[in-house]
């Protein structure tokens, strides 16, 4: 099984990033997670790009990189109550191409204290509700001693909910 993470933060000392790494490192055998870095590459989404010819090699890449997960981990900031504009730009690349249609997506934030974050997942959520994807977690995660565990347990529900996706 192969789970895509993605990181909302461009920054490459994110909280965000080190939670991935973290999932990434306690993946179950079996569970490959791929981080994701091309965000920062994607150009402005502009629906005439594709009409004047092919997507662009940035965009090709990421809509590829879906297609080939069987499900995604988002770790996004929460920026002016909202999710990260590169994330939404990602996701807007998407929208009409159908790779997220219905994707598992497991969603969370790295945070300094529990009452962070939600309004930008909850941003999150709903823009990934344009196609349908099948939300796991959207919680916050506060660094600290329940941190690891917490991820720990992320994991292990955003992959038991793949796996069943992936059943007849």
């Amino acid at each position: 099984m192969v789970i895509l993470g993605v990181s909302g933060s461009l920054q490459q000392k994110s909280g965000n990033l080190l939670l991935l790494e973290l999932a990434r490192a306690s993946a179950p055998p079996g569970v490959e997670l791929r981080l994701y870095d091309g965000l920062r590459h994607l150009p402005h989404f502009d629906p005439d790009i594709e009409k004047a010819g092919a997507a662009p090699a940035s965009v090709t890449a990421w809509r590829a990189a879906i297609a080939e997960s069987d499900a995604l981990l988002i770790a996004s900031p929460e920026y002016g109550h909202s999710l990260p504009g590169a994330l939404k730009n990602g996701i807007d690349w998407l929208i009409g191409s159908g790779e997220l249609e219905g994707k598992v997506v497991g969603v969370t934030a790295a945070v300094p204290i529990a009452e962070r974050g939600r309004l930008g997942l909850k941003a999150l959520c709903d823009t990934l509700g344009a196609v349908s994807a099948r939300i796991v977690g959207g919680e916050p995660i506060a660094r600290g001693p329940d941190f690891e565990p917490s991820v720990q347990a992320l994991m292990s529900a955003l992959t038991a909910t793949a796996t069943a996706a992936r059943q007849p």
